[in-house]
């Protein structure tokens, strides 16, 4: 299953954005979709960093652990997720775009187990609520960024 590609202008210094986009302590006042995180690792972010992230999916509460399994300030992100027997990788590109940032998001999900493997039409179904679940998220990111924040 792939995702995006996903693009959002933001009008802010790329550095400023990526900053944003891996700032995990102010994710839940920042994203609506986000209730709790909570870092598994310790220091400062970066490659390797870990977190439990807490969202309401479909009127539930979901927590996966996520993972930045790439991090190049300021023009790469990397996000890994196990989820349901999938390997979940998106890949976050921040560009310069004419004073502007482009934020363009890529992802897919390769199943790991026979059971992912069968549930793979299932999973296309949810792919549109997914993908727009991303968007809102960059969205939100957006907004905080170009609002001062």
């Amino acid at each position: 299953m792939k995702v995006g590609p996903i693009e959002v202008d933001v009008n802010a210094p790329r550095e400023r954005v990526f900053g944003a986009f891996c700032d995990l302590e102010n994710m839940t006042d920042r994203i609506s979709g986000i209730t709790k995180i909570e870092l598994l690792t310790d220091g400062e972010v970066g490659k390797g960093t870990r977190w439990a992230e807490t969202r309401v999916v479909l009127k539930r509460e979901h927590t996966e652990e996520l993972e930045f399994d790439e991090f190049s300030p300021p023009g790469e992100l990397g996000v890994r997720c196990e989820s349901c027997g999938v390997d979940y990788r998106f890949r976050y590109a921040f560009s310069d775009q004419h004073g502007s940032t482009r934020v363009v998001l890529t992802g897919e999900g390769k199943p790991l187990t026979f059971m992912a493997r069968l549930m793979t039409p299932v999973g296309l179904l949810f792919s549109g609520t997914m993908k727009k679940a991303l968007l809102q998220d960059m969205e939100d990111l957006k907004a905080v960024v170009e609002s001062g924040d």
